[in-house]
């Protein structure tokens, strides 16, 4: 009995023991496990972070893509600006009808000189039996100017029609200016090579070189100086005709193109008429030298037939 007593005694013990180590493993398995969990959401939470620092980074490449694009329009105004500095040659033509053409000529011109403008040409016609009074000017106006002259221009009266065109010469000008530069340099150093000169005959040989190259010099430098002006004064031509008359203007169908070629032959018959005119005593006054002189020329034969 003490025996079995014994034995139960050792079995619980042991299922005791049993039991806590079970449960030891159990606990430290759980808290194993746990550990590993939170490992793995710490881990987890770094991966997502470094997948979320990446895109912060693409963000701010992105910001800065957005924050240069967003300089390269504010550039792009500069680029406009430099497209308006653009060298452009401007020509024009107006035609206005007034009540006195000479007056208006005058007041022309003085609107183009204060506005910093020259005339290079100026035709006035008064009033006739034959015709009424007109007159035509070559203005030119400086480019800045253009708009602000011929709004003042059309006030001088009725317009009857405002022709106006451009020209893009950037390229010529950069060209002119390219090649320019490129011979100023080579005459730079042809004086240079001249102070060096060791011998008569290189002398002479760079002094011809420098002539051509200063001849090729001046004229391009000269073809700048008058595309220069044409860039910054603009050619307006303007035509002044008194009121009743209408400006001339081109056909627009067969009538008109007939009337119009008629009006041609009859004033091209009456200038060849006027022309004949003014002629006629001149051939006249030949004739009869010619004939007095044919007529010496005949008595003359025919008396040394006759000897």
């Amino acid at each position: 009995m003490k025996q079995k007593s014994a034995i139960r005694r050792r079995s619980r013990r042991l299922l005791a023991v049993g039991t806590a180590v079970v449960l030891g493993a159990l606990l430290l398995a759980g808290c194993t496990s746990g550990a590993s969990s939170d490992s793995s959401g710490t881990s987890g939470s770094t991966g997502q972070s470094g997948l979320v620092a990446p895109e912060r980074d693409m963000g701010g490449a992105e910001q800065g893509a957005a924050d240069s694009a967003a300089g390269g329009a504010i550039e792009g105004v500069t680029t406009d600006v430099q497209a308006s500095d653009r060298d452009v040659i401007t020509t024009g033509s107006v035609s206005i009808t007034v009540t006195d053409p000479i007056e208006a000529a005058q007041t022309a011109a003085t609107l183009t000189e204060q506005a910093g403008g020259r005339i290079d040409s100026r035709n006035e016609t008064p009033t006739t039996d034959n015709q009424p009074a007109s007159a035509s000017l070559t203005l030119r106006i400086p480019a800045d100017a253009l708009d602000r002259t011929l709004a003042d221009l059309k006030e001088l009266g009725t317009v009857n029609f405002v022709s106006l065109s451009a020209a893009d010469v950037t390229q010529q000008s950069q060209d002119l200016d390219a090649r320019i530069t490129s011979l100023q340099t080579s005459v730079d150093r042809l004086l240079a090579l001249m102070t060096e000169a060791s011998s008569t005959t290189d002398l002479i040989a760079i002094e011809s070189a420098l002539s051509t190259r200063q001849v090729e010099l001046e004229s391009l430098q000269s073809q700048r100086n008058y595309l220069s002006d044409q860039i910054d004064f603009s050619t307006l031509s303007l035509e002044l005709y008194s009121e009743g008359t209408v400006a001339p203007s081109s056909p627009d169908n067969f009538f008109t193109g007939l009337i119009t070629g008629w009006n041609a032959l009859v004033a091209t018959l009456g200038g060849l008429l006027v022309g004949l005119g003014v002629a006629l005593p001149w051939v006249v006054s030949i004739g009869l030298v010619a004939g007095i002189v044919f007529l010496i020329v005949w008595v003359s034969t025919r008396k040394r037939k006759a000897a």
